[in-house]
């Protein structure tokens, strides 16, 4: 990455214009091509399979950097993790299981897999995170409601923040639940210098290919002891119980992760903290460069010197009031390709409007910075404004859905060079009608 830095032309001295599109957070491979030599070694040796010498190494890699306490299973998503650690907390159908509603989908969906209702908590200000209040709420509510508590609580480090553990922590212990971190978009994000994942009972990772690094897809489950992680990896292999024919006691998944996979990570592994370190850099340069923009907030962590985020995305609230070229013209046509490039199939759609969409202020801002050839997506939409999830308990006091309506996501990928960082923040500035 530094090396790519020294070959820009220096932004004071010329006008820059980027070269290529400048995405959100683009997958980084190491500059020696560490990650070609382990899966050529899978390759050589025929290990092509899930499981083999790169997934064992790879998930040593990762216990060494939560810390060495904890035990890594290597997963085929960051989905399957949550699916597993919500298994490893015994949620049956018919149960509850508490989730930050303002998330992505993967924290709630695989609570449906398993025929169990997510309850939806809303976001305190500061961290956008789950509300405690709200949470403790939400669990007296639905002990009134439903005879029981429910069986798991799930918050999420949104866009690398950390979350309010410490209080988090207390509740759960109060009332007995466990508690899975999704740290998915978190991964090396720390509270009061404790690795994120590393407090609950279970710490889901995801090595997506947008995510802090990347096995081109892939996740991994955080777990407190041996005794959890082999339960884990006996329902990731299918469940399989000890017999020299195949015998299944209970319902398995195909889950483990690749070895060809793993050898990306175990190279990925040799740059994840250069990849954190940029993160981090992006995001104070964004923060002196816009701190004079009226009507623009750029969000940032607490104060409290406890929270130490990765900023794996950095994300600005735009005020209703400000006005942006080609504002008139938001949502007059439906999307016909998925947002961000390569995102799979997309259900197409009537209308280009729902009844919980972001300002027109800021539909405008993303379209008006594409065609500058920068990538800015909507922040999460809340699951309970999903349609999916209409009919779900929610406990919210609004904070979620007051930022989906103003909030963006800024570049801040390995490939964001400081010459992009100063191009972004003057397109914002363009866009923006005096």
């Amino acid at each position: 990455m530094q090396s790519d830095r020294k070959n820009q032309i220096k932004y004071e001295t010329m006008n820059y214009v980027p070269e290529k599109t400048i995405y959100l957070c683009l997958a980084h491979m190491s500059e020696e091509g560490i990650e070609k030599k382990y899966v050529k070694e899978a390759f050589d040796t025929n290990w092509v399979v899930p499981l083999g010498p790169n997934v064992s190494a790879f998930e040593n890699d990762l216990k060494n950097f939560v810390g060495g306490k904890s035990e890594v299973v290597a997963l085929s998503a960051g989905t399957a993790a949550v699916h597993l650690a919500l298994i490893g907390c015994g949620v049956k159908p018919g149960d509850e299981v508490l989730v930050q509603a303002f998330t992505f989908c993967a924290s709630s969906h695989p609570a449906t897999y398993l025929g169990a209702q997510p309850v939806f908590v809303g976001s305190e200000k500061e961290t956008w995170n789950m509300d405690p209040i709200l949470l403790e709420k939400a669990i007296i509510d639905r002990k009134e409601k439903t005879g029981k508590y429910p069986k798991a609580i799930v918050p999420v480090a949104l866009y690398g923040m950390p979350y309010q553990i410490d209080k988090i922590l207390a509740i759960a212990d109060k009332y007995g639940i466990p508690i899975i971190e999704d740290a998915a978009e978190g991964m090396g994000s720390r509270f009061n210098g404790q690795i994120l994942g590393t407090f609950g009972k279970f710490g889901v990772l995801s090595f997506n290919g947008n995510k802090m690094i990347t096995t081109s897809g892939g996740g991994a489950l955080i777990c407190r002891n041996a005794e959890d992680a082999n339960t884990i990896m006996w329902y990731a292999t299918q469940a399989r119980d000890a017999y020299p024919y195949y015998q299944h006691t209970a319902i398995g998944f195909n889950y483990r992760m690749s070895n060809v996979c793993a050898g990306i990570g175990r190279g990925q592994m040799t740059v994840l903290n250069e990849h954190i370190a940029h993160h981090k850099h992006v995001q104070a340069l964004y923060e002196d460069l816009m701190k004079d923009i009226p009507g623009v907030k750029l969000n940032r962590q607490p104060a409290d010197p406890r929270y130490d985020a990765n900023y794996w995305l950095c994300t600005m609230l735009l005020d209703p009031e400000v006005k942006v070229i080609g504002q008139e013209n938001a949502y007059k046509e439906v999307i016909k390709t998925a947002v961000g490039g390569a995102a799979g199939v997309i259900h197409v759609v009537d209308s280009p409007t729902t009844d919980c969409q972001p300002n027109d202020n800021v539909e405008a801002m993303r379209v008006f910075m594409l065609s500058k050839k920068v990538e800015c997506r909507p922040v999460w939409k809340p699951m309970h404004k999903q349609p999916v999830y209409v009919d779900a308990p929610v406990y919210t006091n609004g904070v979620e859905e007051d930022i989906f309506k103003v909030g963006m996501c800024l570049p801040a990928g390995p490939y964001v060079t400081d010459d992009d960082v100063k191009y972004i923040v003057d397109c914002i500035k363009e866009a923006i009608l005096r």
